[in-house]
């Protein structure tokens, strides 16, 4: 495995922590020596030749100083490993699974089952190898393979014997779909020479081996029902082994992968008790081979969701160790956080910026008004790389791809992990992300996206003196309604995209309790995600049905692995965002950003406070560095049949958009031409405004790029002042 560029590189054990908690950093560099290390408060981190500037508070604490630099691997590809190794050397074995193969003949070996270890060159594996054959190897022999390649996505049984006194191997795969013209069953036998100890190699593992103490040859495709039977069997029996029947032969092991699907364990139901457990996070909940499409909820019938899909690229922990742990001071600011890594190599200074979130002490707000802080569509985009793996992204962007330093770099280095917008190497959609890795899209400096974008607001907020406080989705999951009753005002990110069901409720029971919201983004509250219920920094989520994705869950696959629930758009799971926050997900271009103009509901006493200052026949935002303007790259819109409420204001409408604006593919019944922003008047942008239960209210900019606004003209514009006017009144405890 090769090292990773010059870059060094960190991540933190936990998104957000309180004053008095401590928060581990683990670091790597590929270059010797030492490095310094520093917290900074993150004011902005925009250093684009346009923006504000990245501007950083340094924080004096005990971590300060310089520390030795050491290169921490990163180990990604999943697999299942088995704690009871030595049962499965014998004189005689026999192994079985059913496959779906997605890669064969990628040129790499594929590990299905045993327990070679590549390093010794001991042991034995039924594998696939570069070419695409099924094969089976002990020891240093020359391995046996079959003649007949595999098909990617077709279901074997695949089965092997071997007599590891004798030396006799039988090798059979059995395609489950018949086609003419080419052969089904596919049987070879043959001899080894073999030594006394043959058989006996490390670890047994499935879906890869290992070597020099690290998994490699990494399986790509579905594995259900593997099995390991005790003694050789000869060519009859083998052939009378049937997939769910049990076999004759005694068993060693029988694992269920339908057992534990929310969990890492793999379980076997022998009675001998070897279970095993998954690494790297292989995507469960998967069509079986017997799947037939009688139900589509793996919970409702389990026995057909018996798969687990294992991919070469998987990651979900690095596992690096500790370089060194802040104790946060008990008096430190909420706010967001930095841990500044610098090293000095040949070519000059390398550094990273670790960002962490200081949450207010827990159980109490130090402000009235707090930024919730979008870490879940953080997470979901992390690591994405739509500008090389989508086919369609300039088409989507109506620009010319062109790649930044931090896409160049995760196109150069093959280990760190993928987002929920990519797909794996054999093609499957990414259900999960974790964390538990360096996340290079999610720092200052980095594209105005998510992270980014969102300090254009706590630079503004800093601007303009008002107190607040930063809290994250992470703890909105853990605490619920709790944390943000604590807050007169909550004001989201410019993209919170991605929620679970507790968080929508938090949300929700927040308004409709006296609180009141600023949705200061657009497209969010969109997709329905999980959180493992116990793996800590990490999401899932199924691309089911419908919606603006990059990639389509495959049918029966739109139920979560995590928690059993069905993922997909919030729409189609009953809750529009229309309903919760007026406004929902209506279209999208990332090339020209438009404006606002005020409509007659902004002249309705009710929201008058919002426009204070503004004059009747302004542009809104006609300006900003997100693409030229405060109405853009994606939008919402009002639209009562979705439940915005029937007392809400559309205060304002941007509707100047063009041709590379497309309305969203979820609200069309038939496809047509009129679906952008020249000719479809679906295509707009409503700034709203309503009331809720017991004082509360909700505003809506319904647009990603209005925070990019805020810095015009010294901050003194009417995108800033609107905004102010907004915060100060719905800080102010007065009912609205």
């Amino acid at each position: 495995m090769s090292k990773i560029a010059k870059r060094i590189l960190g991540y933190t054990d936990k998104v957000s922590v309180a004053p008095g908690g401590k928060i581990d950093f683990k670091v790597s560099s590929p270059l010797p020596g030492s490095y310094s290390a520093r917290i900074v408060r993150l004011i902005c981190g925009d250093d684009t030749k346009d923006g504000p500037g990245l501007k950083t508070e340094p924080v004096v604490t005990p971590i300060e100083g310089s520390y030795p630099a050491r290169w921490q691997p990163m180990r990604h590809g999943s697999y299942a490993v088995i704690e009871d190794s030595a049962a499965f050397v014998q004189p005689g074995i026999t192994l079985e699974a059913m496959i779906w193969p997605t890669l064969p003949g990628n040129g790499e070996m594929q590990a299905i089952l045993g327990n070679f270890d590549a390093d010794t060159q001991r042991g034995y594996a039924l594998y696939i190898d570069g070419e695409g054959h099924l094969s089976f190897r002990v020891d240093d022999v020359a391995p046996v393979r079959l003649s007949t390649p595999l098909l990617s996505r077709h279901w074997y049984h695949v089965a092997v014997s071997c007599d590891l006194a004798s030396g006799h191997v039988i090798l059979r795969q059995d395609r489950q779909i018949d086609y003419p013209r080419q052969p089904r069953v596919a049987m070879t036998e043959a001899k080894f020479a073999l030594g006394q100890h043959a058989g006996k190699g490390g670890k047994f593992m499935i879906a890869a081996w290992i070597d020099d103490n690290v998994a490699t040859a990494h399986y790509n495709g579905k594995i259900d029902s593997p099995r390991v039977l005790t003694g050789a069997l000869d060519a009859t029996a083998l052939t009378a082994l049937k997939p769910g029947v049990a076999p004759k032969a005694p068993a060693i092991a029988v694992w269920d992968f339908a057992q534990d699907i929310t969990g890492t364990k793999i379980v076997d139901v022998s009675g001998h008790g070897r279970h095993g457990h998954t690494v790297n996070l292989p995507t469960r909940a998967m069509k079986g081979w017997n799947w037939d499409a009688s139900e589509m909820n793996w919970q409702a019938k389990p026995a057909h969701y018996g798969a687990i899909h294992f991919h070469d690229d998987d990651l979900y922990d690095c596992g690096w160790e500790t370089d060194f742990t802040l104790q946060v001071p008990a008096d430190l600011k909420s706010g967001i956080y930095c841990a500044e890594l610098r090293q000095q190599g040949p070519a000059g200074e390398i550094d990273d910026m670790i960002p962490f979130y200081v949450r207010p002490p827990r159980g109490k707000a130090t402000a009235p008004l707090a930024l919730l802080i979008p870490t879940a569509s953080y997470l979901a985009y992390s690591n994405h790389q739509m500008a090389t793996s989508w086919t369609f992204d300039e088409l989507s962007t109506n620009k010319f791809t062109t790649l930044s330093a931090g896409d160049r770099y995760l196109e150069e280095n093959f280990s760190f992990g993928l987002s929920t917008y990519d797909s794996h190497t054999d093609g499957s959609g990414v259900c999960y992300s974790s964390r538990l890795r360096p996340v290079i899209n999610m720092r200052p400096r980095a594209e105005l996206w998510q992270f980014n974008a969102d300090t254009h607001i706590t630079d503004w907020l800093e601007q303009k003196g008002i107190a607040y406080d930063v809290i994250t989705d992470d703890d909105m999951e853990a605490e619920g309604a709790e944390l943000l009753n604590r807050y007169r005002c909550v004001m989201t990110g410019t993209h919170p995209e991605y929620y679970t069901a507790k968080m929508m409720q938090s949300v929700r029971d927040f308004t409709h309790q006296g609180g009141r919201l600023i949705y200061l983004g657009a497209n969010g509250f969109y997709w329905r995600i999980a959180y493992h219920p116990t793996l800590p920094g990490v999401m899932e989520h199924r691309r089911a049905e419908d919606g603006m994705r990059g990639w389509i869950a495959e049918d029966g696959e739109y139920y979560m692995s995590f928690t059993g629930e069905y993922s997909g758009l919030w729409r189609r799971n009953g809750q529009p965002p229309q309903g919760l926050v007026g406004t929902g997900f209506s279209a999208q271009g990332f090339d020209i950003s438009s404006w606002y103009e005020r409509t007659p509901d902004s002249f309705d006493p009710r929201a008058a406070f919002i426009f204070e200052g503004v004059g009747k026949d302004e542009k809104i935002g006609d300006f900003g560095l997100i693409g030229g303007g405060a109405a853009g790259w994606e939008i919402d819109r009002a639209d009562a049949q979705l439940g915005t409420p029937p007392h809400t204001l559309v205060v304002a409408v941007a509707s100047e958009f063009p041709a590379s604006y497309h309305w969203v593919k979820e609200e069309f019944n038939h496809t047509h031409s009129a679906v952008n922003g020249e000719n479809c008047p679906m295509v707009r942008c409503d700034m709203t405004f309503f009331e809720t239960p017991k004082g509360g209210a909700v505003f809506s900019t319904s647009s990603i790029s209005w925070a990019g606004s805020f810095a015009h003209n010294g901050y003194d514009n009417n995108v800033s002042r609107i905004t102010e006017n907004v915060i100060k009144r719905f800080i102010d405890p007065a009912p609205l």
